[in-house]
C-alpha cells in the first residue's frame, strides 16, 4: 500500500507547479492576516502583539505608538531580513510579532501598523484604537463599504477601506462553507457534515463512473468474490479514494495552486480515457493487465503481504480522485477556498477526506452486494466482464468528450450502442428470461445508436438531442435568440466590462474546454426559452479558462472561484447579489432564479 501511494504522490506532484507563493489565495481580511492583542505587564506598561497568519508578514519599521497626538516609544526584536519589493531592504515578522510600550500609558493611545501577503498584495496602513485601561482594541471611524459586500478591486486592497474610485466590483459577503460551519457548530460539525454532503453527491455524473470501475474490479475475482471479500475491497477502494481527496486538499495548501484545474488539464484527460479504453480491452480478453512478476513480488515484500486484489483496489481507488476531482461542487470548491485562504490544511485535508468518504459509501453497498449477486466463473463471467468493458468504454467516451470535436462523440456513442446490441444479438445465455433480456436490450441500444447516427449527420451535436437540427428544420422555427457572451481574461477586464454595463446587471460565467459540467450547461440549459428569457437585460460576461494563464489565476482568486462552471451575478452597480452565486450543475430554474434575483433594484 505504502508503495503504491508513493508513486502516486509523485505522479500527482509531478503534474503540479513547483510550491511557490507566487499564486497565493485570495487575501484575508485584515484583522485576520494580523490580529492584535494587548496585555498590561508587571511594571504597568502594555505588550502588544500579533497574530500572524501563515503567508503574510509585518514590517517591523511600520509599527508605532501615540498618544494625544504624541509619539510613543516602542521596543520591538530584530526582525527578518527580506528584500522587499514595496519598500525594499526591510525587517519583517513571521506568524508572531510583540512590540512593548517603553513608559506606562493610562489614557486611549492609537496604534499603526502595516503587513502584506506574501507574493500577494500590500495591506494599507492600519490603525487601532485601544483603551489603556480596559485593553479593548477598536478600529477608528471610518468610511466602509456596505456589511453586505467585500470589496476586492485593487483600489480597495491598497486604499483606505472605501469604497474605490473608478470602475470597480464588489463580491456578496460569505465566510464559506467550512467558516460557516465552524461558526454554527465548530470542527465537529465540518467533519459530520462533510460525508453528508460526499453522500449526497454520490450519485451526479462525475461519479457514475467509479461504479463500472468497481464492478470490473470484482468481476475479475472470479469464484473467489464472496460478500466479505466484496466489502473488504470496496472499504480499500473508498478508504484510497479520501485518502487521494485529503493529498487534493494538502498539496493545494502547500502548493498555492488550484489543483482542480491541473486535474482538468487536457492531457490528464487523455491520459485518463486512455486508461479507460486500455481497462476495457482487458475485459474483451485482448490481453491481461497485470504488473511484472519481480515488481510485484517487490511490491508484496513492502505491503504486509496484502493480496494482488487489495493492492488493485487501492490503486484505482487511489487514482480515481482524476475522474471525480475535476468536477467543481460547492464542497470541494468551499474546502479548496478555504485551504487557499487560511492555510488551514489539516482541516481542509480531512473534510476531504470526509467528502471521500461520503462519496464512497454506496459503493461499499455496491461490493458487498456484488459479492453475492455477481455469478461465478464460467460463460456468465465472460459475458459479465464484457459488460464491464462496454461500460469502461462508456466512461473513456464520457471522459474524453471535452478533447473531441463537436458532434465526434455522437459518432462514439453511435458506434458504441451498435456494438452493444451486436453484442447482446449474439449472446449465449441459458436460461429464457436473461435471453429475452439481452435481446430487448440489444433492440434498444440498435435503435439509439442509429438516431445518433442521423443526428451526427443532420449536424446535432447533443447526445440527449441528437435530431434537434432536423426538428427545428421541420417545424421552419429558428434556433431562437442565441445568446452572445463578451471574453474576459483578467480582473481589470472584468471591471472594465462591469463599467461599460450601462445600468444592466451581469452575469460573469466561469468556463473551459475541458469543463464536462460546461459542455452540459452549454448544450441543455443555456438555450433553453427561459433561459434566453431571463438573461434577456442582462450583460453577458464569459470568464474562457481553457488556456489557463496567470491572468485567469488573479481572476478567480480575486472572484473567490474554484473552477469552473461558476456563474456570479452582479446588480447594476457592480456588486454581487447575495446568495445567487452558482457552482457545479446549473438548471433552468437555478439560473432564472439568480438572473430575477440580480434584475430587482
Amino acid at each position: 500500500m505504502k508503495t503504491i501511494v508513493f508513486a502516486l504522490l509523485a505522479m500527482f506532484t509531478a503534474a503540479m507547479p513547483a510550491p511557490a507563493s507566487a499564486q497565493p489565495g485570495t487575501p484575508l481580511p485584515v484583522d485576520a492576516a494580523f490580529g492584535l492583542d494587548v496585555t498590561r505587564e508587571p511594571d504597568s506598561r502594555l505588550t502588544l502583539k500579533w497574530e500572524i497568519a501563515p503567508g503574510y508578514y509585518l514590517y517591523r519599521e511600520q509599527i508605532a505608538v501615540s498618544a494625544a497626538g504624541q509619539p510613543v516609544a516602542v521596543d520591538t526584536a530584530p526582525g527578518t531580513r527580506k528584500n522587499d519589493p514595496t519598500f525594499g531592504p526591510s525587517e519583517v515578522y513571521y506568524r508572531q510579532a510583540t512590540a512593548r510600550l517603553a513608559e506606562p500609558v493610562f489614557g486611549t493611545i492609537e496604534v499603526t501598523y502595516q503587513g502584506c501577503q506574501d507574493g500577494g498584495i500590500c495591506y494599507a496602513p492600519e490603525k487601532r484604537r485601544v483603551d489603556a485601561l480596559t485593553l479593548a482594541v477598536s478600529a477608528p471611524p471610518r468610511a466602509m463599504p456596505g456589511a453586505d459586500v467585500a470589496w476586492l478591486t485593487e483600489e480597495a486592497s491598497t486604499g483606505d477601506g472605501g469604497l474605490p474610485d473608478g470602475a470597480g466590483f464588489a463580491l456578496a459577503a460569505d465566510d464559506g462553507l467550512i467558516d460557516t460551519l465552524l461558526g454554527k457548530g465548530g470542527v465537529l460539525l465540518v467533519v459530520l457534515s462533510f460525508p453528508l454532503f460526499g453522500l449526497l453527491l454520490a450519485f451526479t455524473p462525475c461519479v457514475f463512473p467509479m461504479y463500472p470501475i468497481l464492478a470490473g474490479a470484482l468481476a475479475r475475482e472470479g469464484d473467489k468474490l464472496t460478500a466479505r471479500r466484496g466489502f473488504v475491497l470496496s472499504t480499500i477502494y473508498v478508504l484510497s479514494l479520501a485518502l487521494a481527496f485529503a493529498f487534493l486538499g494538502a498539496a493545494a495548501g502547500w502548493s498555492g495552486q488550484n489543483l482542480q484545474l491541473v486535474l482538468q488539464s487536457p492531457v490528464t484527460i487523455g491520459l485518463l480515457a486512455l486508461l479507460f479504453a486500455v481497462l476495457a480491452l482487458s475485459m474483451f480478453g485482448l490481453y491481461e493487465l497485470q504488473l511484472p512478476g519481480a515488481l510485484t513480488r517487490w511490491i508484496a515484500r513492502r505491503t504486509g503481504g496484502l493480496g494482488g486484489s487489495k493492492r488493485s483496489a487501492a490503486l484505482l481507488g487511489f487514482s480515481s480522485v482524476l475522474i471525480v476531482g475535476p468536477c467543481v461542487t460547492v464542497p470541494l470548491a468551499g474546502a479548496l477556498l478555504y485551504i487557499a485562504q487560511t492555510a488551514d490544511v489539516a482541516l481542509g485535508a480531512a473534510a476531504l477526506f470526509g467528502l471521500g468518504i461520503g462519496k464512497g459509501l454506496p459503493l461499499i453497498v455496491l461490493g458487498t452486494l456484488g459479492g453475492r449477486a455477481l455469478p461465478r466463473a464460467g460463460a456468465w463471467m465472460d459475458s459479465v466482464k464484457r459488460v464491464f468493458g462496454f461500460g469502461f468504454l462508456a466512461t473513456a467516451i464520457w471522459t474524453a468528450t471535452p478533447l473531441l470535436p463537436a458532434g465526434l462523440d455522437l459518432v462514439l456513442w453511435a458506434a458504441l450502442l451498435i456494438t452493444i446490441a451486436s453484442f447482446a444479438f449474439s449472446a449465449r445465455l441459458p436460461a429464457p428470461t436473461p435471453l429475452a433480456a439481452a435481446r430487448a436490450l440489444g433492440a434498444v441500444a440498435l435503435v439509439s445508436g442509429i438516431i445518433l447516427m442521423l443526428g451526427a449527420a443532420s449536424g446535432g451535436t447533443d447526445p440527449l438531442r441528437p435530431l434537434a437540427q432536423l426538428a427545428q428544420r421541420s417545424t421552419q422555427a429558428g434556433p431562437g435568440r442565441e445568446l452572445v457572451f463578451a471574453r474576459i481574461g483578467s480582473a481589470p477586464e472584468l471591471k472594465t466590462r462591469l463599467a461599460a454595463a450601462g445600468g444592466r446587471p451581469t452575469l460573469v460565467y466561469f468556463t473551459a474546454d475541458w469543463c464536462v459540467t460546461c459542455r452540459v450547461i452549454e448544450r441543455s440549459v443555456l438555450p433553453d426559452p427561459a433561459v434566453t428569457e431571463g438573461l434577456a437585460n442582462l450583460q453577458l460576461v464569459k470568464a474562457d479558462l481553457s488556456d489557463f494563464d496567470d491572468d485567469n489565476a488573479a481572476l478567480m482568486r480575486a472572484m473567490r472561484v474554484a473552477g469552473p462552471p461558476t456563474m456570479v451575478f452582479f446588480n447594476a452597480e457592480g456588486r454581487e447579489v447575495a446568495k445567487t452565486r452558482l457552482i457545479g450543475s446549473v438548471t433552468v430554474d437555478s439560473l432564472t432564479r439568480s438572473a430575477a434575483a440580480a434584475r430587482e433594484p
